[in-house]
């Protein structure tokens, strides 16, 4: 299967990717499985891919849980090294065209106490909620490169907490 049609399956076919990587093939390795289950788990139990109830939860702890997506997938690479290809061709873009966006943008403002102000709180929200399903997508393909079951419905929509 070519990735394109590999991402298109899991609705990432929005990110912006050049023609050859998109034409190749798709052919994960063992260790781009294991790297798709350590960042799908960490993943699936942070904000990035649960809801933030708006009388719950804290915008500063949730950016900061966003953020540290980077150095654990930093991490993941580093260990797997470059057996890892497939892996990274994926996670790597979600990284920087997705996620970096909004704590790109958002840093700064909580660096200046910005997230005292009600309007501030709503708008990060607001960002959170518009890139929650992405992420929820990602979080799918990677239990499908990992060769795992998809536990991202796992839960109630009633009963899941705040995490970060």
């Amino acid at each position: 299967m070519k990735r394109q049609q590999w991402l298109a399956n899991w609705g990432l076919s929005n990110l912006k990717l050049s023609a050859p990587f998109l034409e190749a093939e798709f052919e994960p390795q063992d260790y781009d499985r294991d790297a798709a289950w350590e960042l799908y788990i960490e993943l699936l139990t942070r904000v990035a891919t649960q809801p933030l109830p708006t009388d719950h939860g804290d915008e500063a702890a949730a950016l900061k849980s966003l953020y540290k997506l980077f150095p654990v997938t930093r991490e993941i690479l580093r260990r797997n090294g470059k057996y890892t290809g497939e892996f990274a061709k994926i996670a790597i873009p979600v990284l920087n065209q997705v996620l970096r966006p909004v704590t790109a943008k958002w840093h700064p403002i909580s660096l200046s106490d910005g997230f005292k102000d009600e309007a501030r709180r709503t708008e990060f929200r607001a960002d959170l909620r518009r890139i929650r399903p992405t992420l929820v997508q990602f979080s799918r393909a990677l239990a499908d490169l990992a060769g795992v079951e998809d536990l991202t419905e796992l839960e109630e929509p009633a009963n899941r907490t705040t995490g970060n």
